[in-house]
């Protein structure tokens, strides 16, 4: 059991990371974060529909997996280690 717990705190502190990225990297409304990697250079460049698409795709993906680990944590320290 404890090697189960550790297991899901090492993916939580993964999937927290990269979403927290993940979510950093979509595109604002203007003049947000996303501007800074490249987001902002030119309109006409701008891919945002398939990449847009696979960002939010890899945002929920990333959102649900760390949903689980956090309720997975829960029921082990709920049931004792």
């Amino acid at each position: 059991m404890k090697a189960l717990l550790i297991t899901c705190e090492v993916l939580m502190l993964i999937t927290s990371i990269f979403l927290t990225l993940s979510i950093l990297l979509h595109k604002g409304k203007g003049g947000g974060i996303s501007d800074m990697f490249g987001g902002g250079i030119s309109t006409s460049m701008r891919s945002s529909g398939v990449a847009e698409r696979n960002l939010n795709r890899i945002t929920v993906v990333l959102a649900l997996i760390w949903g689980i680990s956090i309720i997975l944590i829960g029921l082990i320290v709920k049931v004792g280690v």
